[in-house]
């Protein structure tokens, strides 16, 4: 929350003069002293502005953007095809062949706020109030098990009883079982609680982010808000997916008890073992109660569905760059980064061409952003992630692994690092290297194509011809096998969906967020083959795809019609 202390009178800074603020004016949003609001409440032209004081004013108004991050302009118009607002020179670089452009203000006047907010705040409850429920019903299941594991005990105390000494050993052996099995279980569903109040926290954050942006901001303002919020909520619908959230999954921990035991008094040194202890896992029977479908604001926003997702190619380019590479990404500025297996890093522009080789220590395979001036590399060889500062040109930080292994794959999401190990596992680092997770996976593959997404891990199998999607946990979410034929580079759209280069098959595949669905966006008729890698630009909906030695390189548009 901003406060007379750090909030200054907008007419007297102008002034020359440093006055603490008493009032904001939302409408001309800035803050200003009482002699100045008494000035401003006189003026005919600002008479009818709404103002709050200065201690009501919150930051979340303060950071809904109404200008183009890339182009410093005006949001003036709004893209149905790509649903998001525009500036005159974003409809005129990347949506000139977009139909039904419509003016900001004209979409802003027929949206319905109210109905938005209202329809935002049913999700927000609704997804609460499952994720309540399944937090009490993992409790529940908690302290069930917990009985069952001491009457798992009990039970062997019991068979123990009836059987001489040369089974000690064996009853020792499971005891040790029962302990780790169910000690891992129970550290699991302890993490998926603790996950449980982190995503009510975070929805509630949201809620209240709500409430600020439809009450004390403009109606430009509280459109974008929405927008943004609309779009964060829409992810988390994900979560309280019931049919296939390994959250609700139901755990019970039981003996299995071998059969010789009943035969123990005559068959007693052929016994190898007491039993098995196994963890059995059934589906829930917790619905939600109210439904988590979205209102938008703009009704074209309903178009996000993977069904109607079109990519077309605007442009192709031959590079040529005569290497092999080993990844790709799109910078936040919108130009992006080729990584060549010789160890070359080259940036280009957003048409294709070549602006520099950045001055980087060969070898890197896999990079990443972290922020708007870091990116970080992968080196196999030297078993390190280094930092490398686009600004200054300079390796700013060396990050070694606690336990070295050569890396590969590499993702960042929320200051965290996502990075394939040769051993196949995924392992959640944070900036320093240290461990924070570790994700043994399935995979016929080295890991070197992932995204770290959402507390996901998405990945693609060459060999195996699958792409699996692991939450942070360890938790396989779902895989999928369906039509790939040597899936290799993915990215992500702006609604979730992965976007895969499956390579053999001269295919650009999509997959829903979920795993249930997909759809071919390219073909080898788009006059594209061995596609290799592919990324994408999310604020401006546009990407790359190449084959794996960039000799055409072909820039794209993805829009939901």
């Amino acid at each position: 929350m901003a406060s007379s202390t750090s909030v200054q009178c907008g007419p007297c800074e102008r002034g020359n003069a440093n006055t603490k603020a008493d009032i904001w004016c939302i409408n001309c949003h800035e803050g200003l002293c009482s002699t100045c609001s008494d000035q401003h409440k006189r003026f005919k032209p600002t008479g009818d502005h709404k103002t709050i004081d200065i201690e009501s004013y919150k930051s979340p108004i303060d950071t809904i953007k109404t200008e183009c991050n890339k182009h410093n302009q005006q949001f003036k118009s709004y893209c149905p095809s790509h649903l998001i607002p525009c500036c005159n020179e974003c409809i005129a670089n990347h949506h000139s062949k977009c139909t039904g452009i419509q003016t900001l203000a004209s979409v802003v006047e027929k949206a319905n706020i109210e109905q938005s907010k209202a329809s935002v705040e049913k999700d927000i409850t609704s997804i609460l109030l499952f994720l309540n429920k399944m937090g009490i019903e993992k409790s529940k299941i908690r302290k069930k098990a917990d009985q069952q594991h001491k009457g798992i005990k009990e039970s062997i105390g019991k068979i123990r009883q009836e059987i001489n000494k040369h089974l000690e050993h064996l009853e020792i052996k499971l005891y040790k079982e029962a302990d780790t099995k169910w000690s891992k279980e129970k550290s699991n569903l302890t993490e998926l609680i603790t996950e449980i109040e982190e995503k009510k926290k975070n929805l509630k954050d949201i809620q209240h982010d709500l409430q600020t942006v439809t009450e004390k901001s403009s109606k430009l303002q509280s459109f974008l808000g929405m927008h943004q919020i609309e779009r964060i909520v829409h992810l988390h619908r994900y979560d309280v997916d019931i049919e296939h959230n390994e959250m609700a999954r139901e755990v019970e921990i039981k003996l299995k008890q071998n059969d010789k035991i009943e035969k123990i008094l005559r068959e007693l040194r052929s016994i190898k073992t007491f039993g098995e202890v196994n963890i059995v896992e059934t589906k829930l029977a917790l619905k939600r109660e109210t439904s988590v479908n979205m209102e938008p604001q703009v009704a074209l926003q309903e178009q996000s569905n993977i069904k109607t997702m079109q990519m077309n190619i605007e442009t192709k380019m031959k590079i040529n760059l005569g290497k092999y590479i080993n990844d790709m990404i799109c910078l936040m500025d919108g130009r992006f980064i080729v990584v060549e297996q010789s160890g070359k890093v080259n940036l280009l522009s957003t048409d294709g061409k070549l602006q520099k080789l950045l001055p980087i220590a060969s070898g890197p395979w896999s990079v990443t952003q972290i922020n708007q001036d870091a990116i970080a590399m992968s080196y196999p060889k030297e078993k390190e992630i280094k930092v490398f500062n686009m600004k200054n040109e300079t390796v700013t930080k060396v990050i070694t692994l606690d336990k070295p292994v050569a890396c590969y794959g590499l993702s960042c999401f929320n200051d965290t690092l996502a990075v394939g190990l040769r051993n196949r596992e995924i392992r959640i680092i944070d900036m320093d290297g240290n461990t924070l997770k570790s994700i043994h996976v399935q995979s016929e593959s080295h890991l070197y194509n992932l995204v770290y997404f959402n507390d996901r891990v998405i990945f693609s199998d060459y060999t195996g011809k699958a792409v699996y999607c692991y939450e942070d946990s360890g938790r396989i979410v779902w895989e999928y096998k369906q039509d790939l034929d040597g899936p290799q580079g993915l990215c992500i759209d702006t609604f979730g969906n992965i976007l895969v280069a499956d390579y053999c098959s001269d295919r650009i595949i999509a997959i829903s967020i979920d795993g249930k669905i997909s759809k071919v966006v390219l073909g080898k008729e788009d006059g594209l083959e061995d596609m290799h890698f592919i990324c994408y630009q999310k604020d401006e909906s546009y990407g790359f795809v190449c084959d794996n030695m960039c000799v055409l390189l072909s820039k794209f548009n993805l829009s939901y019609e």
